[in-house]
């Protein structure tokens, strides 16, 4: 990457922001990355953390073979907290979360690369940005079964604290999101969502990111 991405090229990755790792995926995830990205998702996450979660070598060459897939869509890849595993396969990001890597550290190792922060109070997500964040993870909106470690459940409102305390950064939203809670999210401000398991429990994870980008393109019409 040559310079920082700009706020507006961010939002249109974060519209559709798949987030996976082999935990997460009821068959072969890079069967699900591939339906996914031919519905449409516009960045996608790695994230392999979690009981029976793949380490070393295996968590490395499943990383490849999705960014393979992601650089030959055009899409984004991004890796969940692992900078050196970021560094290494020379990702177009990193995501990492509050109780991580300080994003300010980060954003020096990194270069120019995506930074992605979870942010969970006004204050967080300040910080984050004075440190450097492309955007915000804020969340978990609804109550999620994906993650051992989410916080408390924060509800869309939080997305309008955000906004209404003069946060404009590229905003995403992730935690317990389907297809029926796009319009309220959206509604809420955000710029696009975070989604694992609407996607990869999906009967067709093509399919079910149609669903959501035909939700997500109806609701920030209303909006504008």
């Amino acid at each position: 990457m040559t310079g920082r991405v700009t706020p507006e090229v961010m939002r249109q990755h974060l519209r559709m922001y798949l987030v996976l790792g082999s935990v997460n995926c009821f068959e072969e995830p890079r069967r699900i990355v591939q339906e996914a990205l031919a519905g449409g998702a516009t960045m996608v996450q790695f994230r392999e953390k979690g009981h029976g979660a793949l380490v070393g070598e295996q968590a490395i060459q499943l990383a490849r073979r999705i960014q393979d897939q992601c650089r030959q869509a055009g899409v984004p890849f991004i890796v969940n907290d692992d900078v050196e595993l970021a560094l290494k396969l020379n990702a177009d990001g990193v995501h990492i979360g509050q109780d991580d890597e300080c994003a300010s550290s980060v954003r020096e190792r990194i270069g120019n690369r995506i930074l992605g922060v979870s942010a969970h109070t006004v204050e967080e997500a300040r910080r984050a940005i004075l440190h450097g964040a492309d955007y915000l993870g804020i969340g978990p909106i609804y109550s999620t079964r994906s993650k051992d470690d989410a916080k408390a459940v924060q509800g869309p409102a939080i997305l309008r604290e955000l906004r209404e305390a003069g946060i404009d950064s590229p905003i995403v939203a992730i935690g317990g999101i389907t297809v029926e809670r796009v319009e309220e999210v959206i509604g809420a401000s955000a710029d696009g969502v975070a989604v694992i398991s609407a996607v990869t429990g999906a009967e067709s994870a093509r399919e079910a990111v149609e669903a959501f980008i035909g939700k997500i393109c109806r609701a920030t019409e209303r909006i504008s």
